[in-house]
């Protein structure tokens, strides 16, 4: 006869040592605006899968558009304002 059992390792794979750490969670804040934008950009993206986008639809997608854009380049500036360090 075999016994199922389970894996403990498989259980008990996120211990308290696998938390992410403050450095992990503070570039999860910095990237928090773009990824907010892209989810709604899919959320506009979403509703018209089913239809035809009327005019309203194409507008919000595209407004939403703009935002992973200008949330994109607002992280990559500061990612390149972070790293230059001022020298000249």
């Amino acid at each position: 006869m075999n016994h199922i059992v389970t894996v403990q390792d498989v259980v008990t794979a996120f211990a308290d040592f696998m938390e992410p750490t403050d450095g992990e969670l503070d570039a999860i804040d910095l990237e928090m605006p773009a990824i907010l934008a892209d989810v709604d950009l899919l959320d506009a993206q979403i509703t018209t899968l089913d239809r035809t986008p009327s005019e309203l639809d194409i507008r919000r997608i595209r407004r939403a558009y703009r935002r992973v854009l200008a949330a994109e380049r607002d992280q990559a500036n500061r990612a390149g304002a972070s790293t230059t360090g001022g020298a000249a």
